[in-house]
């Protein structure tokens, strides 16, 4: 059945009950001469501000209903792509399941978006009908001239709305709350999401609803989410890695809780004061907050943090040395990572499993309902250990890249999807990254996997984060360079990183090390692109480590 079955099914067994919170520290932030927020209730911390707002199962329903009227009665038909350029809000994914429930084609779009990449996207993906938020204005103003859509709709307040755009909040009033008489189907189109842009300009990777019902199912098995569990959101929701890990949530008919901001202290209280049980953070954030708890910036004591009981992290590889920090501040809790694509509906294709924690640094095995496969060039499964291209296949690989038969064919092959992701098995069957295959640096004939230098680096104390490239050599053809980010107040210099890097074998170490900050998206993934434009632009020498 489709996805938005599920929507409606809650509905009905917990209408009453909270479904959405958001929760907007920004607000909660100005009310600092308002009596203290801990020693109020949530009730009384909900009339006191504005900084959290709430939404019931039925409300959700009924407003997903509302938006699907609104798409028909403005024009649009089965396949009209319905693109969303929102920042996470209460709004976020009501907009969402409606314009699934009108039978249309959901587009969400990456908020770090220029104005150029939305124009870009916008074309691409053949969008008919745009929906932003108040953030996005001065981006949309500039590319009015370039795009060509039926109807652009504005969330936010009447003023700050632009006079080319319509009030969704107005419009969607008026319609019926009352479901529609269109009827999904499994092998229907239902979304299109861009990839991350980590190797190159975004394509539009098109799914349909079983491949989003497959998200559920595969996040409920891997996690156990009741109803009573509490989910904690505070990646983007455009992104595959967060709703699908909501997905699970939705099938249970759980709370989930929409958190607007990243700082450690924000995490620390929101999972206090809203009793979240399971939260999926990302390798960052996580850095952040045990760093935090270290310097004495922050105190576990001052949180009530009983009732967390998992906590997973995907979108990257997750340096072992991260997962025994934390154990040891959080020994009772739960530990998952999960390895996904967006073209593989986001997390869960592998997963580790809470059971496997002594296997932390691989990925996992096979998720539910999902096969791999490890394979070289010519698309034959290497021998257990040798390392090669993964390959997954399941319901959730994606129909297409829209509009692309030629990339399509270069990563589809009956059936498998082959993820440009470089892995090796071990004895156990547990499948490790070594990196991307597009980041592989051949040096002198030798291949180096940028992976494992980063996770050896983020081993020395002094490093918060660590991104390894290639960099262009007259003698070996490419060297390994260390781009690395010092912990605040903690001092680091190249004589001590060569003398770190004494264990390594020498053709792996970095030859040339760069302190600068490291630079990752929405969803944590390094920005490898964006550090070779900037340090790849001539040769070097590669006798000596240079700083």
């Amino acid at each position: 059945m489709p996805i938005t079955e599920f929507l409606a099914r809650n509905a009905a067994h917990y209408g009453d009950e909270i479904a959405l919170v958001e929760v907007n520290p920004e607000i909660r932030e100005l009310e600092t001469k308002k009596p203290d927020w801990k020693e109020m209730s949530l009730v009384e911390r909900n009339l006191h501000s504005g900084y959290r707002k709430t939404l019931t199962w039925h409300a959700f329903d009924e407003q997903a209903n509302q938006f699907a009227h609104l798409l028909l009665q403005n024009g649009a038909a089965r396949n009209t792509k319905v693109a969303l350029l929102m920042m996470n809000c209460i709004e976020w994914l009501p907009i969402y399941f409606g314009a699934l429930k009108a039978g249309t084609i959901v587009v969400p779009m990456n908020f770090r978006y220029s104005s150029d990449e939305i124009a870009y996207c916008l074309e691409l993906a053949d969008v008919d009908i745009l929906i932003f938020g108040p953030e996005f204005t001065g981006r949309m103003n500039a590319v009015q001239e370039q795009i060509h859509l039926r109807l652009q709709l504005f969330v936010g307040e009447p003023w700050e709305r632009p006079v080319y755009a319509k009030p969704y909040a107005t419009l969607a009033a008026k319609c019926s709350p009352k479901p529609l008489p269109v009827t999904l189907h499994d092998e229907d189109a239902a979304a299109i999401y861009f990839s991350s842009g980590t190797t190159g300009f975004p394509k539009a990777i098109l799914h349909n609803h079983r491949a989003l019902v497959c998200a559920c199912e595969v996040e409920w098995q891997h996690h156990s989410q009741t109803h009573d569990d509490v989910f904690l959101c505070i990646p983007p929701l455009y992104h595959t890695g967060a709703k699908m890990h909501w997905f699970g949530s939705l099938l249970s008919g759980g709370r989930a809780v929409l958190l607007r901001g990243t700082q450690s202290r924000w995490i620390l209280e929101t999972a206090s004061w809203e009793g979240a049980t399971v939260v999926w953070l990302l390798v960052p954030w996580a850095q952040d907050i045990l760093d935090a708890l270290d310097s004495g910036e922050l105190k576990l004591e001052d949180y009530d943090l009983e009732g967390w009981r998992l906590m997973h992290i995907g979108a990257q590889p997750v340096p072992p040395s991260l997962i025994k920090r934390w154990k040891q501040r959080f020994p009772t809790h739960a530990y998952d990572t999960n390895y996904g694509l967006s073209e593989s509906i986001g997390p869960g294709c592998v997963h580790l499993g809470v059971e496997n924690i002594h296997k932390v640094g691989a990925i996992g095995v096979a998720g539910y309902g999902w096969q791999t496969e490890i394979i070289d060039e010519q698309g034959c499964p290497v021998p257990q250990g040798e390392v090669g291209e993964l390959s997954v296949k399941g319901h959730g690989v994606m129909l297409a890249y829209y509009k692309d038969p030629e990339a399509t064919a270069a990563v589809l092959q009956d059936g498998w999807l082959h993820t440009g992701d470089m892995a090796r098995q071990d004895a156990d069957g547990f499948i490790y990254l070594v990196d991307r295959k597009k980041d592989v640096i051949i040096t002198g004939g030798e291949n180096l996997y940028p992976v494992q230098i980063e996770d050896f680096l983020r081993a020395h104390p002094a490093i918060k984060d660590v991104a390894v490239i290639g960099l262009n050599d007259l003698r070996l053809g490419e060297i390994a360079a260390a781009i690395i980010e010092v912990k605040p107040g903690m001092a680091c210099t190249k004589e001590d990183i060569a003398a770190f890097c004494g264990d390594l074998p020498r053709y792996k170490r970095p030859r040339k090390i760069i302190f600068a900050p490291v630079p990752r998206n929405a969803t944590g993934k390094i920005e490898k692109p964006k550090l070779r434009a900037q340090y790849a632009g001539g040769s070097v020498v590669a006798a000596q480590v240079e700083g």
